[in-house]
Formats: C-alpha cells, sequence, structure tokens
C-alpha cells in the first residue's frame, strides 16, 4: 500500500468550500473545485507517496503486482476505472456515454476520418464505454434517464404552455420511447428562433405553476434555474423528458449506456469507467453531435436505476458494471464494530476517506490509517484487505474493477 495523492480539477461549476475543506485547505478556495480525481487518467494521474512517480508509472513498471495477471490481460495494463469525489454548485452539462460497441466503432470511424484526438468536434477521444455511479454524501439532485411518458403528459399538462400544446399531444398519443424520441429530437433541432421563444413561454408556466403551489414544484424549480443559466438552450426543453431525482447520504444513482443525465448540486462520490466519451445534449456551450447523440441515447422510459448495495454490517459493495466496483464503509458511532471487516473485493484498489478515519490491513500484515482527505493505492499483490475504524463516526470508500475475487 501507498499513500495516494490526488488533482483538484477546477471547473466553473464547482464548490469554493466542499473540497477545500475535505482536504484541509483553505476555506473558500481561490477557484471553485469540482472533483478530486483518484486514478490513472493520462491527463492527470495521481502521485505516489507525494514524489512525483504516478499510478500510471507503476502500472507501467509492474502491471502483474499492481493489477494481477488476469486483470493485467483484461485491461490492457491499465486501470479500468476513475475515483472521484464531486462536488456541484452548479448543473452540468446534459449528457450521455456510449456502451463498448458503440465506442469502439465511434473510435476507429473517427480515427479513420483524421479527427484530431484533442479536436472539439471530436466523440470519442478513446475506444472504451464511460458507465458512472454516484454515491451522495449530502443531498444530492440530478436529472436521469428519460421519465415515464405517461408522468411527462402530466408535467406538460400541468405547466400548461400552450406553445409546447402540439408536442404534449405527440407524446400522449404514443407514451413509448418511440415517442419519447420523436419530441426529443423536435426539440434538440429546432431552430435558434424557436428555441429563443419556446424556452421563455416554458419558464412562465413554470412560474405560474409554482405560484399555483401545483404538484410538480420541485421539476418547475429545475428548469426556471436551468433557464436562467442557459438562456436559449435546447437543452432546456430536453430537460422536461428527464427524471429528476434527489438522493439522501448513502444512497446511488447508477447512469448505464444511453442514459441522458445531469448533475444539479450535491456532493458525492463518482466512480467511472477510465473514459472520456462524453455525446453532449445540451446546457452547455461546447460541441453538440445531434446524429451520433441519437444513435447513443437509450430512449426506454423508466425510472433511474438506484443501488441498494449488498452486504452486512459496516461494509456495502455496489458492482454495477465490469468496470468498476464501490464499496462504501461506514462505521457509525452508535453501532461500533469489532475487529476488522473484510472489504470483499480484490485487484487494483483505492481507498479515500470523507469522514474520520479507517484502517486497512493487508494479508501479508501492512497496515495503512485513511485519514478524512487522504487515499492510499493498494496493488492486486497486496491481496485481500481488511478495514476497521481509528476515529469514528468513519466513511471511506474503496474502489475497485468488477470483476470479483480471483
Amino acid at each position: 500500500m501507498e499513500v495516494l495523492k490526488g488533482s483538484v480539477r477546477t471547473y466553473t461549476w464547482g464548490s469554493r468550500t466542499h473540497l477545500a475543506d475535505l482536504l484541509g485547505e483553505e476555506v473558500p478556495s481561490p477557484h471553485p473545485q469540482a472533483e478530486l480525481w483518484l486514478g490513472a487518467h493520462r491527463d492527470e494521474p495521481s502521485r505516489l507517496n507525494g514524489g512525483a512517480r504516478t499510478l500510471t508509472d507503476e502500472l507501467v513498471t509492474d502491471p502483474m503486482g499492481a493489477l494481477g495477471p488476469a486483470r493485467s490481460a483484461r485491461w490492457a495494463d491499465k486501470l479500468p476505472y476513475l475515483l472521484k469525489v464531486l462536488a456541484a454548485e452548479e448543473p452540468l452539462s446534459l449528457q450521455a456515454h456510449p456502451s463498448a460497441e458503440q465506442a469502439e466503432a465511434g473510435w476507429a470511424r473517427e480515427e479513420a476520418a483524421g479527427v484530431p484526438r484533442t479536436a472539439a468536434e471530436r466523440n470519442y477521444p478513446d475506444p472504451l464505454p464511460k458507465p458512472e455511479l454516484l454515491c451522495a454524501l449530502t443531498e444530492f439532485h440530478a436529472l436521469a434517464g428519460f421519465r415515464p411518458a405517461a408522468d411527462t403528459v402530466r408535467l406538460l399538462r400541468a405547466l400548461d404552455v400552450r406553445a409546447l400544446d402540439h408536442h404534449t399531444e405527440l407524446l400522449a398519443g404514443q407514451p413509448d420511447g418511440d415517442g419519447l424520441r420523436a419530441v426529443f429530437t423536435t426539440w434538440i433541432t429546432l431552430p435558434q428562433r424557436a428555441v429563443d421563444e419556446l424556452v421563455p413561454a416554458l419558464l412562465e408556466g413554470c412560474v405560474a405553476h409554482l405560484r399555483a403551489r401545483g404538484e410538480f414544484a420541485a421539476e418547475a424549480r429545475t428548469l426556471l434555474d436551468l433557464g436562467e443559466r442557459y438562456p436559449g438552450d435546447a437543452g432546456v426543453l430536453a430537460a422536461v423528458l428527464l427524471n429528476r431525482v434527489a438522493l439522501a447520504p448513502g444512497e446511488c444513482v447508477y447512469q448505464p449506456a444511453g442514459s441522458p443525465h445531469s448533475y444539479l448540486s450535491g456532493c458525492g462520490v463518482e466512480l467511472m469507467a477510465n473514459s472520456d466519451n462524453v455525446l453532449r445534449c445540451g446546457l452547455t456551450p461546447k460541441h453538440v453531435d445531434v446524429p451520433e447523440l441519437l444513435r447513443v441515447l437509450d430512449f426506454t422510459p423508466g425510472r433511474p436505476p438506484l443501488l441498494h448495495g449488498e452486504g452486512t454490517g459496516p461494509v456495502t459493495r455496489f458492482t454495477p458494471s465490469e468496470y468498476f466496483s464501490l464499496a462504501r464503509c461506514a462505521f457509525d458511532e452508535a453501532a461500533p464494530t469489532d475487529g476488522d471487516v473484510d472489504l470483499g473485493v480484490e485487484g487494483p484498489r483505492i481507498a479515500v476517506a470523507v469522514e474520520g478515519s479507517v484502517r486497512l490491513r493487508t494479508a501479508r500484515g501492512q497496515e495503512q490509517v485513511v485519514s478524512r482527505g487522504s487515499a492510499v493505492w493498494v496493488p492486486a499483490c497486496d491481496g485481500p484487505v481488511t478495514v476497521a475504524p481509528v476515529e469514528r463516526p468513519a466513511l471511506a470508500f474503496v474502489a475497485a474493477d468488477g470483476l470479483g475475487p480471483g
């Protein structure tokens, strides 16, 4: 095991307090801090023991020790996941990610066309999928997946925006994935002058709905916020079609391939496949490739997949993908646990503490205390690992791949 030093990404939607406080830095921070990255991302790999050696260097130097023989072959000597602590004060762009097959095909197509990998219009800078898991640390709000069409019809009728009546009745007549595709495609391809008319009309409907104390108050407030932040953006219309999700601390939402989503506000631990493939739907000044987006999006309506995890006692494991697994280790003062608890995950692991401190112990007897704001790299060669509280209440997360023991 080695201490791992992550890097902070300063995006405009980030918080000036949460990550700075977690890392023991000056609060408020000089710039919004959005994400703490822990992993071997090509743009900014984490450093080992506070020195110049990076986790990427370790993978190149000793892939068998870091990943283990089977995982070294499966992941081509690379770490398959990226662990983040995310702090959102403002909404992120509305986006979706491709499946493995779509990513491979898109990558090959853009490579053959000679599109530079750093080009703004590049959709596939790598050939990998990018599923994501978010576990809330605070109350966390998001848009995730297409809402059941009948519920969206009820919302549109409650907002009573005459300019949207045609679209409402179109969806009412075909309340399924095909109807959602038709309405979404219409809205995302509207001429700008039409968007500039429809979005203000939608916001007026939201104001009237709130004044009337309507049943869709949360949705109306979200649309008003998005409309104020992104005037003239068709993504505001698209947001009408999506589920609005509110997570309590400890709850998790999974974003599979094709699921449109936007994180609105809150802090959480995010774990994803180590990919940069993003198809944007709106709420951003960045490139939106509508034809490719429509190929990737999954219009199947339904509630977003909230995960409850597996395991008893203080360790709960979430394994929605072969690319990653997340163990949530929570030690409450009111429910003390004696002795070490098996994490139940093997292979290459990264642990981060967000409250209190825990002790990790390997099968070889090596120990490492992980305190709030700090992280540790645990290579595959260390074998099984147990966790125990040092300072309660303690909350730590351990990332691994999703391949299981062996």
